[in-house]
Formats: C-alpha cells, structure tokens, sequence
C-alpha cells in the first residue's frame, strides 16, 4: 500500500497563509479603529428651539443640543440662527465639550428683523462642520 502524506494545504498556500492572517488583522484593527473614532460621535441633533419675543425686534432664542461629545477631540461647538435667505443672524459658541451633560441647552439674544417669519437653526461639531439637518421655527410677531 502507498502511503500519501496528508496535508489540508498545498504549499504555495502555506506560504500566504502567514501574509492573508497580517493583512486580516490589519484590516481588522483598521475598521475598529475607524469606528472607535471621533465620527461615532456624528453630528450635533438639534432636539428643541424656543423662542421669546423681547420687544423692538430683539428675541431671545434657546437651542437644545444633543451629541456624543467625547472631549475637546469631537464636541458640539456651535448654532447659527438664518433667516428665510440664509443669512446669519446670530451665532452661538459653545465654548468647550458637554461630555456629561446631555442634551444641553443655551441661549442666545439675535435681532431678527420685522420682515422675517422664519429662522433657521443649523447646528455643527468640531469634526463634521455644520450639521446637514435644521429646525425651522415661525418667529412670533414683536
């Protein structure tokens, strides 16, 4: 009887075997990497807009923020309040993260002239810029 030797492999495969494990691990620590980063946190949601008449075409506008700020890296750092053409009005800095207060709101005092109807919120984050999703909101008459 003839004995064969077994093998699962043949041997241009045992070859790569030890190059397909490096690349597979690479590519592993790769995506983990990439979803561990500062884009899990995405973008700031607008989750509230209130806004307050304080006479003479002054108001007072507080957004509510929501987003998984995760430090001075990845944060919420600001709102804008548009009008109707997309003008700014008014920004609100948000001056350093919120890592333990979520969501948050802040305020701020925009004159909107008498002949806009509807502002824009847009909010943005450090990573990802202005958010692509607003809030519109009907501006109450002075």
């Amino acid at each position: 009887m003839l004995k064969i030797p077994y093998t699962t492999q043949s041997k241009p495969m045992q070859l790569l075997k030890p190059i397909l494990c490096g690349i597979c691990l690479i590519v592993s620590l790769a995506t983990g990497l990439i979803l561990s980063g500062p884009a899990v946190a995405g973008d700031a949601k607008i989750v509230k807009v209130e806004i307050s008449t304080l006479g003479n075409n002054l108001y007072s506008v507080s957004v509510t923020l929501e987003h998984a700020d995760t430090g001075w890296d990845h944060y919420a750092n600001r709102w804008d309040v548009l009008d109707e053409n997309g003008e700014l009005l008014g920004s609100r800095v948000l001056a350093h993260p919120h890592v333990n207060e979520q969501p948050f709101t802040r305020s701020l005092r925009v004159e909107i002239p008498a002949s806009v109807k509807v502002i824009t919120i847009v909010a943005a984050d450090s990573v990802h810029g202005d958010n692509k999703e607003t809030l519109q909101v009907e501006v109450p008459e002075s």
